[in-house]
């Protein structure tokens, strides 16, 4: 699944220009996404625990998270994703979760927190906090009742 994100995240990030099926097919998968990303997203909350660490639903809401951000990205995809319901308000509900588990335990949310020694640990879930804010942004950019919510 994990591989599946990447290429659909590689033929997002694409600025060659694309046809209107292709932008049709990619609207149905950013659909599709977001309700998987809205139906997962506290699966990554279960990587605070250490024997959780590896958990795939978690690693899988992650990759979903970062093409999301890439669509998001994309103006073309932009005012479709900023109109979904729910989406702004389940990142948001998110980032504060990940905020207080990060206060309760060891925070593998932020890259900050996540040094010891000068020497970065490469656990999968640090940045999450930063593309939650990224795709927050994305979905208030230039949407002024996105922006109201927020």
């Amino acid at each position: 699944r994990v591989t599946l994100l990447e290429l659909i995240m590689m033929k997002a990030s694409e600025k060659n220009p694309v046809t209107s099926e292709e932008v049709n097919a990619l609207m149905r998968h950013a659909d599709f996404l977001a309700g998987c990303f809205q139906e997962k997203c506290e699966a990554v909350l279960k990587l605070t625990s250490a024997a959780d660490a590896e958990d795939e639903e978690a690693l899988v809401t992650i990759r979903l998270l970062d093409v999301l951000c890439e669509m998001t990205s994309n103006n073309g995809q932009l005012e479709h994703l900023q109109a979904l319901p729910g989406l702004l308000e389940t990142a948001i509900d998110t980032l504060r979760l990940t905020h207080l588990a990060g206060k309760q335990a060891v925070n593998i949310f932020t890259a900050t927190h996540a040094m010891t020694r000068q020497e970065e640990i490469s656990h999968p879930a640090v940045g999450f906090k930063s593309h939650l804010i990224r795709l927050i942004g994305n979905l208030c950019y230039k949407n002024k009742k996105n922006q109201d919510k927020v």
